[in-house]
Parts: C-alpha cells; structure tokens; sequence
C-alpha cells in the first residue's frame, strides 16, 4: 500500500509540474524554464538532505546518475515536443514510457499478468492513433511525436537504474539524480547559450515546477523500496492523465476523433499496466 500511494503522489507531481513547465516553456524557451526549474529542484532537495544529516547509505545510489542522463534527455524532448504539438497528444505517447520498466521487470524474472499485456497493447496501438492527424485530406505524422517518443524512451530508462538507487537511500538518489541533471542543463545551455532572465513571477513559477518535479522523483525514490520496479515504474507513469486534464481545462486543445481515440487507448494501457 505504501509503495502505491508513494507513487501515485510521484504521478500527481509530475502531472502538474509537466504541465506547468512546458507551458512557460513555449514562451520563454525550453532550456531557460528548465535551467531554472533544475536549480529550484535542486536547492529544495539539497536543503532537505542537510537537514537530515546522513550519510549515503550504500554506493548504490551512484545509480542516480545514469537515471538522471536518460530522465534529462526525456525531460527536454518532452518540453520540446510540448513546444511544436498539443499537450493532450504529446503527454499520453510520452508516458507509454510505462512499456519500458515493464519489459525490463520480465527480463529480470517478473511474471506480467495478462492484463498487463493487453495494457501494453493498448498502448502501443493508442500510440499509433495519436500520432497521427489529418491534413487537406492527407494523413500525416502530428507535430511533436517524434519528440514525444524520444521522450517516452528516455524517461522509460530512468525508472529501472533510479529505482534501484531509491531502494538503496531515496535522499541521496534525489540529490545526486538532481545535481546530475543541473549539471547536463547547464552544460547545455554554455554551449546554446539562449536568453536567461525571467521577471520575477515567472522565476517564483519556474522554481516551483522544479520543486515539484522534485518531489515526484523523491516520491517514486521513495516508493522503490516497497514495490518491484515493474509496479512502482507504471503507478508512477499515470502522470499524463493529469497533465492531459489540465491541458483540456486549461488550453481546450482541439484533437481529431482518432486522436483523441488514441489518447484513450494509451491512457487506458498505462492504467491496465499499474494493475
């Protein structure tokens, strides 16, 4: 029970923070949100590991980083992705990343309930769906997908190598995971060198994003410890029914029907694979 609550809250974080994020992000760009965002995160996690005081419980938390490589690499596509296509269509394909700690929980001795199979399947299939969009006439590829799918790959391999770091001390793995994804957006942004400074408000708004993505990846941490990655990975992944909420609620997205078909399906493929 506590390895589903901890991850739920970890979906829940993620939801709001991806939704939040990217929509500052398409008007003042990706890696100056995100710079930003990494340094508030940051700030956050590092206070609360002084506070506590310990030591790293085992060098297995060194596994944050590799997490932090693939999770940064995801983050930006996905912020990308959000730039040039609809929330509502770029959110569900990127968490079809569930697939990915699933596929990896078989390869390491877990046995996937035939629901499980068919919510893979839905989400290959809704992925499919909502790739695609008509044009004059014409079907084509919807703008953002290919971002979106970079991004579900890059988040599905953050999940395996962070669960096993959280399961190791879930303080340490947040703040190595974050300081790591400082470091490569910062590194990024020595090279682009986009615009930096933000007002005020939107600096407060930014900062409060990377809290909450924060929290969300001290949650999932957290949960690794009390459920097997193939579980906590997918609870954790619900993420983009919240960002797909907000969107709607918010922006009032317009879908084609098999779109929006397509984003049922997946939505649907994520749940049925955290059952």
């Amino acid at each position: 029970m506590s390895a589903l609550l901890l991850a739920l809250g970890a979906s829940l974080a993620w939801g709001v923070a991806d939704f939040v994020g990217p929509l500052w992000g398409r008007t003042w760009g990706a890696l100056r949100v995100l710079l930003w965002a990494e340094l508030g995160g940051l700030a956050g996690i590092a206070l609360a590991v002084l506070v506590r005081g310990e030591p790293p419980a085992a060098w297995a938390v060194l596994y944050a980083v590799p997490a932090a490589f693939c999770g940064t690499l995801g983050l930006y596509a996905y912020y990308r992705g959000m730039a040039v296509g609809a929330m509502t269509v770029v959110a569900p394909i990127a968490g079809a990343s569930a697939v990915i700690p699933v596929i990896f929980g078989i390869l390491t001795g877990d046995n996937p309930s035939t629901v499980q199979v068919a919510g893979i399947a839905c989400a290959i299939v809704g992925v499919a769906l909502a790739s695609l969009e008509q044009t004059s006439g014409a079907t084509r590829v919807a703008a953002g997908v290919g971002l979106a799918i970079l991004a579900a790959i890059g988040f599905g391999f953050y999940f395996p190598p962070m669960h096993e770091a959280g399961s190791t001390d879930f303080w340490w793995a947040s703040i190595l995971f974050r300081t790591t994804a400082f470091a490569i957006v910062a590194a990024a942004v020595a090279v682009k060198r986009p615009p930096l400074r933000l007002r005020r408000r939107d600096l407060l708004i930014v900062a409060a994003v990377g809290v909450g993505d924060t929290i969300g990846n001290v949650l999932y941490a957290a949960s690794s410890s009390h459920g097997l990655v193939s579980l906590t990975s997918v609870l954790a992944s619900l993420y983009p029914i919240v960002t797909v909420m907000l969107a709607a609620a918010v922006l009032h997205e317009h879908v084609a029907t098999s779109q929006r078909v397509g984003i049922v399906l997946t939505l649907t493929g994520v749940v049925l694979i955290s059952v």
